[in-house]
């Protein structure tokens, strides 16, 4: 359970290095949110149990490959497949298996993308080789997935078959709201000046006016507007 434990750790650091270097350079994070989650020991023994996977330790690090989970959650559905390949071309993130549920939807309508990825987790005596699942979805098919765990939960998976079709309803309404607000992002884009000018000036610490390159401004004025107030 510690070298799961790390894998997320990992797992989670790389996320959040992601998350900060794309703000810092594009004023602009794909990431919302991030949550970690590791499966209880008697969690694991259901699972295995259930699938059949015979109780030992070496079977089930190989067929239980969701006892390390982290989901990241992204506005857009864009920003979904941005943070997949950000992920995924990391040279010490070997991918094991992506399965693409946002070109492919489940039958329910549930969409995001899911993967399962392997890291080398350093302890002291040996290197271990962690699997980790990933799931990447927008908020707005994240808020549906959690009602609809909550509503399987409730009915013990015998969810009665009008609330099934109220729930895949759900999901195609939380499709076009993912479509309409990308549409909208990206006409906000669109009207957003090039940046700052070759004639901006900044006046820093009371300094004459200095001519600065466009790319340090932007910088800079990114590095402002993300400050706390003073005082």
């Amino acid at each position: 359970m510690l070298a799961y434990k790390f894998a997320t750790d990992e797992m989670m650091t790389k996320i959040n290095i992601l998350k900060e270097e794309f703000a810092s350079i594009h004023d602009y994070s794909p990431i919302e949110h991030v949550n970690s989650r590791l499966k209880t020991p008697e969690g694991i023994l259901k699972k295995a149990v259930r699938k059949g996977c015979p109780l030992v330790l070496d079977d089930i690090r190989a067929q239980i490959q969701d006892i390390a989970g982290i989901r990241i959650t992204c506005s857009f559905i864009s920003d979904t497949y941005r943070i997949l390949d950000m992920l995924t071309s990391q040279l010490d993130v070997t991918v094991l298996e992506v399965k693409d549920y946002i070109a492919a939807p489940k039958p329910n309508g549930y969409k995001s993308l899911h993967l399962i990825v392997d890291i080398p987790v350093f302890l002291s005596d040996r290197v271990d080789e962690v699997t980790v699942e990933i799931q990447i979805r927008t908020v707005a098919m994240d808020f549906w997935a959690s009602l609809e765990h909550k509503i399987y939960y409730k009915y013990r998976g015998a969810v009665p078959v009008d609330l099934v079709a109220d729930l895949k309803q759900a999901a195609d309404v939380a499709n076009r709201l993912d479509l309409k607000m990308e549409g909208l992002h990206d006409q906000v884009l669109a009207m957003e000046p090039d940046g700052h000018s070759e004639t901006d000036l900044l006046e820093i610490a009371g300094l004459s006016q200095l001519a600065l390159p466009e790319g340090l401004l932007a910088a800079i004025s990114r590095t402002r507007a993300s400050a706390p107030p003073e005082g």
